[in-house]
């Protein structure tokens, strides 16, 4: 996938996955309105391959639908700010900025899901009271583990692969 893509590719897996593209025509006048930014932001420049693509790698990690969500949810708020300062007298750029903010009305708000998971990677696990802690909460994370659902698809699986039935 070229660099040029990105931003297509971003805005549609997040249209297409609500359901936004009832016709190919807001597909069109979106693909044009993109390569209008595109223009805008010079994307043909030879920096854009560097490093990689910075949403679209990432889209390919998160796998369940609740997940994807999130990251999506997230994905579409930074577009949303990118485009906040630009020029908005440009109807491109409306246009874009209207889709993208109608498809975040449509995300669930992932935030304090993300502000959670931030938390617990900046705890400091070397401190002895946050260890205490943690410690003392070990057997209900392990009771929330084996009652979620994944590990129960695993029980059931394993189980029937021991049954010789």
């Amino acid at each position: 996938m070229t660099s040029q893509t990105y931003s297509f590719f971003v805005v549609s897996a997040v249209m297409i996955y609500f359901g936004r593209f009832g016709n190919s025509l807001i597909l069109a006048q979106l693909q044009n309105d993109i390569d209008k930014l595109k223009a805008d932001f010079n994307s043909s420049h030879s920096d854009v391959a560097d490093g990689g693509p910075i949403f679209t790698e990432k889209l390919s990690d998160w796998t369940e639908r609740n997940e994807k969500s999130i990251i999506l949810s997230h994905i579409v708020s930074r577009y949303l700010e990118m485009l906040e300062n630009t020029d908005k007298s440009k109807a491109h750029i409306r246009h874009i900025s209207e889709e993208l903010y109608t498809l975040k009305q449509s995300l669930p708000d992932g935030s304090k899901k993300v502000k959670d998971i931030m938390d617990i990677s900046k705890l400091q696990m070397s401190d002895l009271r946050i260890q205490r802690k943690a410690v003392n909460e070990l057997f209900s994370v392990l009771h929330k583990l084996v009652e979620s659902p994944s590990s129960l698809k695993r029980k059931r699986s394993q189980s029937q692969r021991r049954c010789k039935c």
